[in-house]
């Protein structure tokens, strides 16, 4: 599956908050030392960045930088679930039934 950079970066940035790497109320790392940090261009960043900010799930303050909102690590679970349980889980469900993977053999061996 290919998708776009920022979207990637988003999903990195996004895991990190949840994952509490960047907690509610800490800066995020500047545009330019995160695009440094991911061999991106910062323009690619800006874009991922500016996606939290469209959603509300960091504040800018002008001169500072960015902040994770309080409770954007609880909404950006909460969507990442709907999103595996919809679009991810049908076609893994589908494919072990290909496969012939039995769902509670499999949870009792792990």
């Amino acid at each position: 599956m290919n998708r776009p950079v920022y979207l990637k970066l988003r999903d990195q940035i996004a895991a990190a908050i949840i994952e509490g790497d960047y907690a509610e109320g800490e800066m995020l790392p500047s545009v330019r030392a995160l695009a440094a940090e991911q061999g991106a261009n910062p323009l690619t960043v800006a874009k991922a960045y500016q996606q939290f900010q469209n959603d509300g799930l960091v504040a800018v303050q002008r001169g500072v930088g960015m902040y994770v909102v309080k409770g954007a690590a609880d909404r950006l679970r909460l969507a990442e679930r709907d999103q595996f349980l919809s679009e991810e889980w049908p076609e893994i469900r589908a494919r072990m039934e290909r496969l012939g993977i039995d769902l509670k053999a499999l949870l009792a061996n792990a």
